[in-house]
């Protein structure tokens, strides 16, 4: 997984959407780089970028040619506008010995280059630089989106809670309390976003090398399934390249300006959401459950994540929480009671709301026409979480920087 840096500001003067254009190009470059047979991202610990200057700190296989990676990466950053490429490259030792049992000693060596030079091996280990110590970006480092006030996240330890429905409602809710709203999918492997907003099969438009979002009941909607040919093509990659998927559709989408971008997160706290906590500045998380003992305790991991990574969480959402009979109306907690309750509680949070388990809220997100957008019964309950979310997220808000690097 990438590591990235703070970008040092550029010699020239660049647009934020030529700056986001140009990280773009390079981060699609290096997920798709092969060293052997893994992709180069999963060896760069340091990356810095000056203009047309590229700096990459890396940890290379013994067998791999240094100088033969910077040709080639310089071949194909240059169409991108990268001229230099300085390589800062440590090197494992040679094996030991067959059955040897000693630790594989990583010798304290760098080479240097650029595009326009030779490398310069420097093996004397008394001479040699320090380890490279740079620490990954902060949510505190991270200035905000010049054009989004507030970036939310939904998220959920495991999957089948009703996050998803939960979240494209929420959005909703917020638009209709008078906010400008935008949505991202950020569940690259199971995007499900077009098809509960109504919009599946209906493709972005390109401007200017930047995706114009979609327009679902004027929200500003982005997908991977919106990218895909069809709802059956699966996503099947691994970690860097999913990770620089959600990248590119936060930074090469031309946003207009927004009182909330809501994020669908996947579940888990895997490989997504770090690198978002690393490069989004995120306002806030709402965490959804629903109150079966299970479940709790996967929504206690995903809140541990974002107190760790310095995300606010916002509150929590319990889902599921009662069911209803629609013959004799006798109402049950099938799921258990009192969990979203424990949860709010245990980490001094609010709990937002609690939603029913109805099959009305599924059979309205089915048919693309969620249950704020039909006004339904149920549409008070997720107007009156979107209200819970507006009453605190002001004092979480970051500071706007209009000249943001992306």
């Amino acid at each position: 997984m990438f590591n990235f840096m703070k970008k040092k500001p550029t010699a020239q003067t660049e647009t934020p959407e030529q700056k986001a254009a140009l990280d773009s190009a390079v981060d699609k470059v290096l997920l798709g780089y092969q060293v052997g047979n893994s992709s180069i991202a999963t060896m760069v610990t340091g990356l810095e970028r000056s203009g047309s200057q590229l700096t990459l700190d890396l940890r290379l296989p013994h067998e791999s040619d240094p100088e033969v990676i910077q040709q080639a990466l310089g071949q194909l950053l240059q169409p991108h506008g990268i001229h230099t490429i300085h390589m800062n490259v440590r090197i494992p030792a040679p094996m030991k010995g067959d059955g040897s049992s000693l630790p594989k000693a990583m010798p304290k060596t760098t080479n240097a280059m650029d595009s326009h030079s030779k490398p310069a091996a420097n093996t004397n280990a008394e001479n040699a630089e320090p380890p490279i110590t740079k620490q990954a970006p902060t949510q505190a480092s991270l200035a905000a989106h010049p054009r989004i006030r507030h970036i939310i996240v939904v998220a959920s330890g495991k999957g089948g809670v009703g996050k998803s429905t939960t979240t494209v409602n929420i959005a909703l809710a917020l638009q209709k309390l008078g906010n400008r709203v935008g949505v991202l999918d950020a569940d690259i492997y199971g995007p499900s976003m077009p098809a509960m907003l109504g919009v599946d099969g209906v493709k972005p438009e390109l401007e200017n090398e930047q995706f114009v979002p979609i327009n679902a009941h004027g929200m500003a909607m982005l997908s991977i399934g919106s990218l895909l040919d069809g709802d059956n093509t699966p996503v099947a990659w691994r970690g860097p390249k999913a990770t620089g998927a959600l990248m590119q559709l936060y930074n090469q989408t031309n946003w207009p300006q927004l009182d909330y971008l809501v994020i669908d997160m996947p579940p888990g706290t895997g490989d997504i959401q770090l690198t978002l906590a690393q490069r989004i500045p995120v306002t806030g998380a709402v965490i959804v459950t629903t109150p079966q003992h299970i479940a709790l305790l996967d929504a206690q991991k995903g809140i541990e994540m974002f107190n760790k990574t310095k995300i606010p969480v916002l509150g929590v959402v319990e889902n599921m929480a009662l069911h209803t009979c629609s013959n004799c109306n006798h109402t049950e907690a099938i799921f258990g009671t009192g969990g979203g309750e424990k949860i709010a509680e245990q980490y001094q949070v609010p709990l937002l709301g609690q939603l029913p388990l109805a099959s009305g809220i599924r059979a309205q997100v089915d048919k693309g026409e969620p249950s704020v957008l039909a006004d339904d019964e149920f549409a008070s309950y997720y107007l009156s979480i979107a209200k819970n979310i507006e009453t605190n997220i002001d004092k979480f808000a970051k500071p706007v920087d209009d000249k943001r690097i992306f």
